[in-house]
């Protein structure tokens, strides 16, 4: 687990400091391939530190384990959102495209290499803090508790036939997918739906944007306070059926964002975020939980199900970019999307259920 960590690290630390090179070169590759190693370097992360999480006690406190622990990433990502509405969007230059594109030729450039210089800096910030962490870990961190599986010979092949033919496992990675996409569509396309909602009622364009980013970021704030919160209440209540009691309660969120429509609607996506909250800690949990020795390659088919975030928001973009669907607002009826994800987890939930009773 050091060594998945470890790399975790590095690799994550080598794509954040690569920003400052790519701010130099001034092109979109060379983010691109900075962006791609520092999140190869989450990826690692997340797939040696969750099931070393899980390993730590006993299985009946597993999953609230893992809850507890991933209640700080929401709080990492509220500290984004303020890092680069302070530190980047307030230090950008304000022109429009347009106004960039009617530039002449090195005063355009004197703007673009200013505005990427802005962008490097917190990145190389967060790489040099990673530098550090990794030193501290790496000289003085003797990770304790969980064993490393022993290892076989040709153990890749076997580990991912038993995976496949584990029904609990394979249900939790396809749930997962689900709600990663879930998660991301509600967030992504709050913007819209707010948008929409506020320009109906008079409000200019920017303004309309501006009060449902703010939206945004109570959402993600409803979405950490709660994990705490649901984290405690496994104290009393299984993991389980949390998980289904949640996703029922999302569903019928869902449903108010696509027919109740109006201020309403926006909230009842707002409270979406609440219901989320435990969710990917918890499948994660209850999916490794009868895996044994096959935790780690386990965990990496979970990280890889986190596609769902990348496959479903363009379904529900196609669906936004109508005007009316089935007699409702394009905006509305997109969130069929995310609830058809709600109902897949809320079907896992209480299979789940069942198969702990």
């Amino acid at each position: 687990y050091k060594t998945g960590i470890l790399m975790g690290l590095g690799l994550y630390a080598a794509g954040a400091l690569m920003f400052v090179p790519a701010a130099r070169v001034g092109s979109y590759y060379p983010f691109l391939v900075a962006y791609f190693i520092l999140t190869c370097g989450l990826s690692f992360l997340e797939t040696s530190s969750n099931p070393f999480i899980l390993g730590l006690g006993t299985g009946e406190t597993a999953t609230r384990r893992l809850n507890f622990a991933q209640s700080f990433n929401p709080i990492g990502s509220l500290c984004g959102m303020w890092v680069a509405m302070n530190f980047i969007q307030a230090r950008m230059n304000p022109l429009s495209t347009a106004e960039r594109a009617s530039l002449p030729e090195a005063e355009f450039e004197a703007v673009k290499q200013a505005d990427l210089s802005v962008i490097a800096g917190p990145y190389a910030a967060i790489g040099l803090v990673l530098v550090a962490v990794f030193i501290l870990i790496l000289l003085f961190v003797k990770v304790p508790g969980a064993k490393q599986s022993p290892r076989r010979e040709n153990a890749l092949g076997p580990t991912v036939g038993r995976l496949w033919h584990n029904r609990e496992y394979r249900s939790g990675v396809f749930a997962q997918f689900f709600y990663v996409g879930a998660q991301i569509t509600c967030w992504t396309f709050i913007i819209q739906y707010g948008t929409r909602v506020f320009m109906g009622e008079g409000i200019d364009e920017q303004t309309a944007e501006i009060m449902s980013q703010r939206l945004n970021i109570i959402a993600m704030v409803c979405f950490c306070l709660t994990r705490f919160v649901s984290t405690w209440l496994m104290k009393y209540f299984k993991p389980a059926r949390m998980l289904a009691a949640f996703a029922a309660a999302g569903l019928l969120l869902v449903l108010g964002v696509i027919f109740i429509g109006g201020r309403p609607g926006l909230w009842c996506l707002v409270g979406v975020s609440v219901f989320m909250s435990l969710m990917f800690p918890t499948i994660y949990g209850l999916a490794l939980g009868d895996v044994g020795e096959d935790k780690e390659i386990g965990s990496a088919g979970l990280i890889m199900a986190i596609l769902g975030g990348s496959v479903l928001p363009p379904l529900q973009a196609m669906i936004i970019d109508r005007p009316q669907v089935a007699g409702l607002p394009g905006v509305n009826a997109s969130f069929v999307v995310p609830l058809v994800c709600f109902a897949v987890v809320l079907r896992y939930g209480l299979r789940s259920c069942r198969a702990k009773a």
